[in-house]
């Protein structure tokens, strides 16, 4: 058990899995650079891309600290009806709901002191909580699929499911971001 927690166990475990973050975050960058023209064209949009993405990883990095240290305390099990798994899911949602609301609003209002923000508060804020929700479900799958896997691979979920899950939402979040944009800003 104790090769376990060496450095050299930790590094045999992480680094192939950080090499492949790293090209999907390649990747992600890459697609917010095909975006460019749409964010310059609405500076509100330019403003939530880091704090969406970034709340989303959030949500995700707490979701996986409780879903490992449940792990660890063998209270979880990986069926749809534990209480612990399906409670923990639901108070994602409810932080997702009442969080990016505010990031909306926030991002709208920074925008309106420094310049014209192009698009109403309304837009913005259901831009900002149809992406949220969407990547607070997919926060949520990342984990629990990163979460399993670790504890079948026999890796510690500590080392293994915040570097996963915040890089995927980083990715994700650019993606959802801008598919709402495309579905809601005329």
């Amino acid at each position: 058990m104790v090769d376990h927690w060496s450095v050299r166990s930790i590094t045999r475990a992480l680094l192939p899995i950080l090499l492949v973050l790293t090209v999907l975050e390649l990747v992600g960058g890459l697609t917010l650079g095909s975006f460019e023209a749409t964010l310059l064209q609405y500076p509100t949009l330019l403003v939530l891309v880091p704090v969406m993405i970034g709340t989303a990883g959030n949500l995700g990095s707490i979701l996986s600290a409780r879903l490992s240290t449940a792990f660890h305390l063998g209270m979880l099990s990986f069926d749809p009806t534990d209480d612990r798994l399906l409670g923990n899911t639901i108070t994602t949602v409810l932080l997702a709901v009442s969080v990016f609301p505010i990031v909306g609003a926030g991002g709208w209002g920074i925008v309106a002191v420094t310049g014209d923000p192009q698009l109403s508060i309304g837009m913005v804020v259901s831009v900002a909580l149809a992406s949220g929700l969407i990547l607070a479900f997919l926060a949520i799958l990342v984990t629990v699929v990163a979460t399993y896997t670790a504890y079948r691979f026999e890796l510690d979920p500590d080392d293994v499911v915040i570097p996963v899950v915040t890089n995927v939402c980083d990715v994700l979040g650019v993606l959802v971001l801008f598919a709402v944009v495309q579905l809601l800003v005329p």
